[in-house]
């Protein structure tokens, strides 16, 4: 499949691309039993596994990763969206069924550093007073971290670690974090779980941030 969907254009023609094969496979599997869907998973998983042992991390990806705005990705960066697929998914229906929340913090943590790559994208129009100016970004809870956002020459770039100079700061939980960048949390929700600091120009686009294709 090309980066723009067959006989598509642009992010709007794989966006509908997308939804028609899900909703497709919804259909479809709508006359499964749970046992036939849970080994149909299983199955599908260690298929995924077995082949994702055999790239190389450092290779170019065969398609890049949009969400984080780059016109090609390593390949460890398309693996890791696939892992936040398969986790945001995996919390989105446990949730629905009124399951407890994957065990493993370390899940999340990870999660959240893969997605952490969509906020250089998403400011990608924010042209800062100095160049010099960063913002921090802190998530608490169990998979609790901090990043920094800075602007390199024309462009933004992420990294771990705090910024002593940060011009502005955001804090948030890891729940809310993971459901802001996967676009399961309303505008108003997120305005009330998110506390910004500092330049609060400067930090607002992360409300915008999102590592999924919307």
């Amino acid at each position: 499949m090309p980066p723009s969907g067959p006989g598509g254009t642009g992010e709007r023609d794989l966006t509908l691309f997308i939804n028609e094969l899900n909703a497709t496979w919804v259909r479809a599997a709508d006359r499964f039993s749970a046992r036939v869907l849970t080994e149909l998973y299983a199955h599908a998983s260690d298929d995924l596994v077995a082949f994702i042992e055999t790239l190389d991390p450092l290779a170019d990806a065969m398609l890049p990763v949009s969400w984080a705005g780059a016109s090609a990705s390593p390949q460890w960066l398309d693996i890791g969206r696939e892992f936040t697929e398969i986790w945001h998914h995996g919390s989105q229906v446990r949730e629905a069924v009124g399951a407890v929340p994957f065990p493993d913090s370390s899940w999340l943590r990870d999660v959240l550093q893969i997605a952490m790559h969509a906020l250089p994208h998403a400011y990608r129009a924010v042209q800062p007073p100095r160049e010099d100016m960063s913002v921090v970004v802190r998530i608490t809870g169990r998979a609790s971290g901090i990043w920094t956002l800075r602007r390199v020459g024309h462009a933004w770039d992420i990294d771990e670690g705090a910024s002593s100079t940060g011009a502005a700061t955001v804090a948030m939980s890891d729940e809310t974090a993971w459901r802001l960048f996967f676009n399961a949390l309303s505008p108003d929700a997120a305005q009330s779980l998110i506390t910004l600091g500092g330049n609060s120009d400067l930090a607002r686009p992360i409300f915008a941030a999102r590592a999924v294709i919307v």
